[in-house]
């Protein structure tokens, strides 16, 4: 446990400084070969999710791609193509089960970029939904600077609920 947990201290912080190299002067801007983007998506619609999720309490949801495994090599690897955060979750059970790994994506313009690349070759029905729906409708209902009137947050929160009940 303490070397799984020392190995994953050295991947944090050899990830950390080779994705935030990599992705300071990105802006959002990920290109992909077509059997790259095929793979993720097929490792999204397999593992992982497409959802909406606030940052803080306070604050309205955006869009966000989570990718869960056992597999650290495989998360580093997406990592290293579309940044995003790796967080460990806590194992209970040791003995039981293997250690288990999240991959968080939630640069707006990253998940905006990466669903453009991956939406031909979803093939799980409700995550192709969301992706269209954030695809079409997320900058609409979302002010630059982040400041709603009455009609806008209505537009908003009515994406909101459309988005959950796809």
């Amino acid at each position: 446990m303490v070397k799984s947990n020392l190995l994953l201290g050295i991947y944090a912080i050899i990830n950390r400084n080779v994705c935030s190299s990599l992705f300071k002067n990105m802006r959002g801007e990920i290109n992909l070969e077509a059997w790259e983007a095929a793979y993720l998506a097929g490792i999204i619609d397999g593992e992982g999710s497409i959802t909406l999720t606030r940052m803080h309490e306070s604050e309205h949801r955006r869009p966000c791609i989570t990718i869960s495994s056992t597999d650290m090599e495989l998360l580093v690897y997406i990592q290293s193509v579309t940044g995003g955060t790796i967080n460990n979750k806590k194992n209970y059970k040791p003995g039981y089960h293997k250690d288990s790994y999240t991959l968080n994506i939630k640069t707006k313009s990253i998940v905006i970029n990466l669903l453009n690349h991956i939406y031909p070759y979803l093939r799980v029905d409700k995550k192709k939904r969301r992706a269209r729906w954030i695809l079409d409708n997320y900058e609409k209902v979302t002010p630059r600077n982040g400041k709603y009137n009455t009609d806008r947050l209505k537009k908003k929160l009515q994406f909101e609920e459309a988005f959950f009940n796809l």
